[in-house]
């Protein structure tokens, strides 16, 4: 087998290579040695922080130069020293002058000029301070003379055009012209960490790099200092060859600096080159990425460079099929890592096809996937991967059919939904609420470092986003309906669809004022490095190492005060178990969530049972002689007596009130009647007893009217009843008024 990053032939399709770099390659690489500016967003960085500097900062962001005489300063007060220091490097400021008032000469020794040192040391060098009040005078030069060097203004010492030291320095350099020598101090130097020099490499070797460089830039992606490339140039230099295709990904990645991590900056720039020069003699697309038994999906349109492999099938016509399979789901807009869930699945089925002896298509049939469901269960049984290999099979089988990719697909190769392992029902994994007091409580929240951690960490909290869906908000996510109440609005990246959730006014300013802080950046969370534009999001990597952090720092413990361990998903149940529990109707939550399906939503629900006993339990219960029933939550039958009341709210429904009859016994009435001994209610029934001891007292009315003396009997024992239940359910103070009822 190949290494990664092998292609077929490493040299095969470089002809032509020259010819089109030289038609790619934009004149501002093509210099030999390449300048870039310091706060240049792909080859430079920041600049230096003391003003009016403009080279590359490095530590504590100054440049080399500043830092330095800070360092040599006795590293005084950081800030201070930035204020107050001068901008100009050492060979950019003015030199000393002589400490001699009215003497405009450089300093040669002792603080002195060349001439007045001379006259003090004929003095016998008495005290200088003394001296210097009355010195002997000096020859002057002609007024207005000064160094030719633009930014010095001392005189010029004798004949020369220069100062002292200037005029030194001019010797020490050979005596160049004038104007030569004064133009090399008038122009900027360019350190060594804003050059790139190619010197030295084969021209198409140089215009591979250069070529590598330009795309670098244009990908804007993460940056590239200079000194990074430096490595690489000398590295290649030294290794000899004229191309980045002499060798395959793998020989390159094992033979630059040190094994990995090591030198891992210079080794992703050299392997980034290759992969560049390597697209650059490729069409590129389909029609020339699906031949291939590795897809690198960066030719396909995909960032970064991921892979699917399919070298690990084995038998040619089952591996065709799976790229029909593959390229078609890639097709539909399917999400990367669902199509690689169903590559890995379709891999593991043709190792088993390959020790079965399986040679065609024709011989998977029935009794071969049985045998894969033997063979599944041995290895998988009770893991979640069980059910979703069986999944990717089933959708890969009943692909070939529908597409008609292979006709000879027996009839009998069909997985049914008893093949599928049974999946105990997880619960939501919603936080105790005594977990989110302290998560929510305002001084945890401002333990927070990063101010765009915090707000991420309240929109899960408020919101119930998706981590990935939370992190990639744009800026400008809130939207106002007609009655100005806030909405955030989203990429539901699960469901591929835009949706609205409710939110709060105090979060509504937080995201506000977060979006007035980022100027123009596109996104809500832009990621802090290697994102010049700004236009790529935090990743969720990057938040829930800050979150685990953070839980540290605040010490949020459970009951047992145990650490607590969470995860960003865990605030999306907690917020629907909330809602259920608060009565929020289901088909509510199902649209605050963004749920495809009220079956998504009923996961919360189940908790919703909890609910409701409690609320059972609590109310006043009644039976028809205004008894009061009761009932021990924590008593040794609660739970079964609980369950008997669920099934006679499911078996019988009654208008008024709930059947006490156990499920085993037969009711010896015909219909729901206040004449029953087994019949239980509670306050929350009061409007519907009301209105049916109105339309009693109108029935007996009439049957006395029309002298029905039974109906009277039967129904004045009902309105005896009513009144008890009545009667005695007013008594509650938490009932509801009949005034209430009446409206």
């Amino acid at each position: 087998m190949n290494p990664p990053g092998a292609t077929p032939s490493t040299r095969a399709g470089t002809a032509g290579l020259l010819e089109k770099l030289m038609a790619t390659v934009r004149t501002e690489f093509r210099d030999e040695v390449l300048v870039f500016d310091a706060d240049d967003p792909i080859f430079g960085g920041r600049t230096c922080r003391v003003r009016e500097c403009e080279r590359s900062a490095r530590g504590q962001q100054m440049c080399q130069g500043h830092r330095q005489r800070w360092a040599q300063a006795g590293r005084p007060d950081l800030e201070g020293f930035i204020a107050s220091t001068d901008s100009r490097w050492r060979r950019g400021r003015p030199n000393m002058v002589c400490s001699v008032i009215d003497c405009g000469y450089g300093s040669s020794r002792r603080g002195l000029c060349v001439l007045h040192a001379q006259r003090w040391e004929r003095a016998g060098r008495p005290d200088r301070a003394a001296w210097r009040a009355d010195p002997l005078p000096v020859k002057q030069p002609a007024p207005g003379a000064t160094c030719a060097i633009g930014h010095c203004d001392l005189w010029p010492h004798a004949a020369s055009a220069f100062c002292h030291a200037h005029h030194a320095t001019w010797k020490r350099n050979g005596c160049p012209a004038v104007e030569q020598f004064a133009h090399g101090f008038a122009a900027t130097r360019v350190t060594a960490d804003q050059t790139v020099c190619l010197e030295g490499l084969p021209p198409q070797l140089k215009l591979e790099v250069a070529y590598a460089l330009q795309r670098r830039r244009d990908d804007r992606g993460s940056t590239c200092p200079p000194a990074v490339v430096m490595q690489v140039v000398s590295f290649l230099r030294e290794a000899g060859g004229t191309s980045l295709l002499d060798r395959t990904e793998h020989e390159w990645a094992t033979s630059i600096g040190r094994p990995a991590p090591r030198d891992s900056n210079p080794r992703a720039l050299l392997l980034y080159a290759r992969r560049q020069v390597e697209d650059l003699t490729r069409p590129g697309g389909w029609e020339d990425e699906y031949d291939h038994d590795v897809w690198h999906l960066r030719r396909l349109g995909f960032d970064g460079n991921p892979t699917l492999r399919f070298d690990q099938i084995p038998q040619p016509w089952l591996r065709d099929l799976v790229k029909k399979w593959v390229r078609w789901r890639l097709g539909t807009g399917l999400v990367l890592e669902t199509v690689r869930r169903g590559l890995r699945s379709l891999t593991r089925f043709a190792t088993f096809c390959d020790r079965s002896g399986v040679e065609v298509l024709a011989d998977i049939d029935r009794d071969l996937l049985e045998r894969y469901l033997a063979d599944l269960a041995a290895e998988l049984a009770g893991r979640q991967r069980h059910g979703d290999q069986i999944g990717q099979l089933s959708a890969f089988i009943q692909a070939i059919r529908v597409h008609r990719w292979e006709p000879s697909l027996p009839a009998t190769a069909m997985l049914f939904s008893e093949d599928y392992p049974q999946r105990a029902e997880r619960p939501p994994r919603a936080l105790p609420e005594q977990v989110m007091a302290q998560l929510e409580h305002t001084d945890n929240l401002d333990r927070w470092n990063n101010h765009a951690h915090r707000l991420v960490t309240v929109i899960l909290i408020r919101c119930g986003l998706r981590v990935n869906d939370a992190l990639r908000l744009p800026r400008e996510c809130v939207v106002l309906d007609a009655d100005h109440a806030p909405y955030l609005r989203y990429f539901n990246h699960k469901m591929k669809r835009e949706a609205l959730v409710p939110i709060d006014e105090e979060l509504h300013a937080l995201i506000t004022e977060r979006a007035r802080t980022l100027a123009t950046t596109p996104v809500l969370f832009p990621r802090a490095t290697k994102n010049p534009d700004g236009k790529v999001p935090m990743s969720s990597s990057t938040y829930r190492l800050a979150l685990y952090r953070w839980l540290e720092r605040c010490e949020v413990r459970d009951e047992h005060g145990h650490p607590v361990h969470l995860t960003p998903h865990q605030w999306r149940h907690t917020l629907g178990t909330r809602l259920i529990n608060n009565d929020v109707p289901q088909e509510v939550v199902r649209r605050i969530l963004d749920h495809d399906s009220a079956q998504m939503t009923s996961h919360y629900a189940r908790l919703h049972d909890t609910t409701v006993r409690r609320h059972w339990e609590a109310a006043r219960k009644v039976d028809i002689t205004g008894s009061t029933v009761t009932l021990d939550p924590d008593g040794p039958v609660a739970d079964a007596a609980w369950a008997k009341q669920r099934i006679g709210r499911a078996t019988q429904a009654l208008p008024n009130g709930f059947c006490g009859l156990p499920v085993q016994k037969t009711c010896p009435h015909a219909n729901a009647c206040l004449t029953c001994p087994m019949f239980i209610t509670t306050g929350e029934f009061l409007p519907q007893h009301r209105a049916q001891r109105s339309e009693v007292h109108q029935i007996i009315n009439a049957a006395q009217a029309r002298g029905h003396s039974r109906l009277v009997e039967m129904n004045q024992q009902v309105a005896d009843n009513l009144e008890t239940i009545i009667t005695a359910l007013e008594a509650d103070p938490e009932a509801p008024p009949a005034a209430a009822d009446a409206r």
